[in-house]
């Protein structure tokens, strides 16, 4: 791919297809929408089946596979996950699922797998498939996981324990992170595979209307010809380095509506005569929430802009996941400190905002770009 500088700018068709996307969320799920959604704890399918529509996860898959054959990039994937994330977190991941599914098999799959698994989930329609990378341990890293897989003969055997596994019940398919004598891998897991082991429904503290689910791999019998990119593996580091982009641009997208919103309403919130916008203290808090989601966004842009190049963004994504991690937290928090005791009231949406902004620093793998 032609190696390119980073920019500051979005090109025409960029510009084009955040537009299509800002329309799309606008129209379904922004304001009460969403509200009912995350009270309702579940995510209309004809919601995500309209986003699935758009074709951004397909169309840069070869025609032969069921896509459309366009060039891939980093940093429009980025840019479109940021666009659903504004409207609301739990559509972004459920909409993109399917992505980290596709695009690790499309660049790091054997032809084989290509053949086997692209087919199943290029479709007209959405087809559920999910991500197990998180562990249910204080000490949990991504880089150093207690998951373990043993080669036996023809096929693997898979041990461990995964948390915040998305759409673990309907999903066909399941890319399982494990350690193989100390390097980090990803395995192909049949969502019917005797030795997984799915638990009831994650209580979790936001992202009410996307389902999660423990899941515990017991003796998980994994044929050699479903460990991703074959006997050598993945690239494992890579794969993480396009997570965390995509987690960094979906925490900009969190932290953005929480500014958009509370801007509005600090214009017209009359106290005392005149706008709380108008006090310096509420003032200079929308002001930081402008400069840092900007920050958040060129971070992401800049991470995103060395993949799209073919250089290695492991800094990169690393600095933009976390500071994205950090900035959530504080700009959805400023959110709810801007409207008071409004704030705290499940009816506002930056209550929302900051219960679903915290999962930006803990989870890893729900997203890729």
């Amino acid at each position: 791919m032609e190696d390119r500088d980073f920019g500051f700018g979005m090109s025409e068709e960029q510009s084009s297809m955040k537009d299509t996307v800002a329309k799309l969320v606008k129209s379904m799920v922004s304001g009460n929408p969403a509200h009912d959604m995350d009270e309702a704890r579940k995510l209309p399918r004809e919601i995500i089946d309209k986003v699935w529509e758009l074709g951004a996860t397909v169309s840069t898959v070869p025609e032969e596979y069921g896509g459309y054959g366009m060039e891939y990039s980093p940093i429009m994937n980025a840019i479109f996950v940021e666009e659903l994330a504004a409207g609301d977190m739990a559509l972004a991941i459920a909409s993109t699922l399917p992505a980290t599914f596709i695009y690790t098999i499309l660049q790091m799959g054997t032809d084989e797998q290509k053949k086997k698994y692209l087919p199943l989930y290029c479709t007209p329609t959405y087809q559920a498939c999910t991500v197990a990378i998180n562990e249910p341990l204080f000490r949990f890293d991504a880089v150093s996981l207690e998951t373990k897989a043993v080669k036996n003969g023809s096929k693997y055997i898979i041990n461990g324990k995964k948390c915040f596994v998305p759409m673990a019940k309907d999903s066909g398919h399941m890319l399982v992170a494990a350690d193989i004598d100390g390097k980090m891998d990803l395995f192909i897991v049949e969502g019917n595979n005797p030795g997984l082991k799915i638990g009831e429904r994650e209580k979790n503290l936001g992202m009410y209307a996307l389902e999660s689910f423990p899941v515990v791999l017991e003796n998980c019998e994994v044929p050699d010809d479903d460990r991703v990119g074959g006997d050598n593996g993945c690239d494992y580091s890579r794969f993480l380095q396009k997570t965390r982009i995509a987690m960094s641009a979906i925490g900009t997208g969190v932290s953005r509506a929480s500014y958009e919103y509370a801007r509005e309403y600090a214009k017209e919130r009359i106290q005392f005569g005149e706008p709380i916008a108008s006090r310096q203290a509420i003032a200079f808090m929308i002001a930081e929430m402008a400069y840092e989601v900007d920050a958040m966004r060129l971070m992401t842009w800049k991470a995103a802009s060395a993949l799209e190049a073919g250089r290695d963004a492991k800094k990169e994504a690393y600095l933009a996941k976390l500071y994205a991690g950090e900035m959530t937290m504080k700009l959805t928090d400023f959110g709810v400190q801007i409207l008071g005791g409004h704030g705290y009231i499940r009816e506002n949406p930056v209550e929302r905002y900051y219960r679903n902004g915290r999962g930006i620093a803990i989870l890893e793998g729900m997203a890729t770009v």
